[in-house]
């Protein structure tokens, strides 16, 4: 994980890093391992041969908020992990294929859910997309499950994030007693993959790309 953050740092020179001291958030990013959700807070953890990790990196500069995560395979991961992970990845490529003017916002859900579940994953249900920019979190929530209740339709201007977290077992999970850190119920793992999204007039343009 010090590795990690060595790397972070410079890139962060004329920036700051939106989640520090975010309602209390300890550190500069986010680092979630196997069966961490999201907001793994770094620490000294060293990394295993078949771990997955996440990093999540969140930058405000020039008076707006960026956001962007990955999910990555270190060294021998088995085939269910690396299958995780590339479903994970493909939810929000499909995602990201629907974004355009008109769309409702709860319709994301259905898609990512559609494409998880013929995996044989499931989508984690406590976190979800959010609108983004000057503020760090806004309207509208996105939902990455389906059937939810989101309100709202796209409109070119929009800014906002998707980010689905894929379950390789159910969909519940629990939080640490640092308030932060979620994890999976079942102790099986989790992926996740994230841009910032700019709806235009014919489509989108991923800021974070």
């Amino acid at each position: 994980m010090k590795s990690i953050k060595l790397f972070i740092k410079p890139l962060l020179r004329e920036t700051h890093p939106s989640p520090l001291n975010y309602k209390g958030y300890p550190k500069s990013v986010c680092t979630s391992v196997n069966e961490v959700v999201c907001h793994g807070i770094p620490d000294q953890t060293v990394l295993q041969d078949g771990d997955i990790i996440n990093i999540d990196v969140s930058v405000y500069f020039n008076g707006y908020h960026g956001d962007v995560n990955e999910t990555y395979l270190i060294g021998n991961v088995d085939e269910t992990g690396r299958r995780l992970v590339q479903t994970t990845r493909e939810c929000l490529e499909k995602a990201i294929q629907m974004v355009k003017p008109g769309v409702l916002y709860r319709d994301i859900g259905n898609i990512i859910s559609k494409h998880a579940h013929a995996n044989g994953f499931s989508v984690s249900r406590s976190y979800c997309g959010h609108g983004i920019g000057q503020l760090f979190h806004s309207p509208p929530n996105i939902p990455h499950y389906a059937k939810n209740k989101a309100v709202g339709v796209m409109k070119p201007g929009h800014v906002f994030t998707i980010e689905p977290m894929i379950n390789e077992g159910n969909y519940r999970d629990e939080l640490w007693p640092d308030d932060w850190t979620c994890v999976t119920s079942d102790g099986k793992r989790s992926a996740q993959f994230e841009h910032t999204l700019l709806v235009t007039d014919v489509g989108c343009e991923i800021l974070t790309a």
